[in-house]
């Protein structure tokens, strides 16, 4: 194989829940490498719509060039499918969840399981449409979770290690402020909207 001869910051790999040893993310902790690694992916289909084998994707990112048998030896230790070398990882990350292939299974972005350090930002200039997509994200998020709060925001993020999330709202100050604080006004109008309601309804019953 041509990839043997290659050396690649960047490796992808293919592992079966099966076939992982129980300590499987401890083996990936363990070895130090950033890793993003897919949602379980079991809902796959071949061409034929027969159901494929459920499965994880499982990028590994090192420091420099690093050789294949190097990889492999990651790849071994959680019984993977070879490793390959990743040309485009920003492209790969966003294939964990087939955000670009809409003819197959979707899977959601909270399920990428990120280690040591893992930050697709750190690899890749994001575009504007996916600055745009992670606002959209973070405003969805906000309103789901009533935040109120900026630093809120920011702590939920990180505490749910979404760290491109993270990254847009940390160089988006504005928006993601200006947005939290129009629904705190509004928050406080509905609050002080319900206690006139509620005064009212005490003086009427007087």
């Amino acid at each position: 194989m041509a990839e043997k001869n290659v050396k690649k910051r960047n490796w992808v790999m293919v592992a079966y829940p099966d076939s992982l040893p129980e300590n499987w993310i401890d083996i990936l902790v363990q070895t130090g490498l950033p890793c993003a690694i897919s949602p379980l992916h079991d809902r796959d289909t071949e061409a034929t719509g027969e159901p494929k084998k459920a499965h994880r994707h499982i990028i590994m990112c090192w420091d420099g060039p690093t050789a294949y048998s190097v990889a492999k030896k990651v790849a071994d230790s959680l019984h993977g499918t070879e490793p390959k070398p990743l040309e485009n990882i920003r492209g790969y990350y966003r294939y964990l969840t087939h955000k670009d292939s809409p003819d197959k299974a979707q899977y959601d972005d909270k399920d990428v399981i990120q280690l040591n350090g893992f930050n697709i930002a750190n690899y890749t200039e994001l575009t504007r449409s996916e600055i745009t997509e992670a606002l959209k994200m973070i405003q969805g998020y906000v309103r789901a979770h009533g935040i109120l709060e900026y630093a809120d925001l920011m702590d939920s993020l990180m505490d749910a290690e979404l760290w491109l999330e993270w990254e847009v709202a940390s160089t988006h100050t504005f928006f993601c402020a200006e947005y939290i604080k129009s629904q705190w006004r509004k928050a406080k109008y509905r609050a002080e909207q319900e206690q006139q309601e509620r005064e009212d309804v005490r003086k009427a019953g007087l």
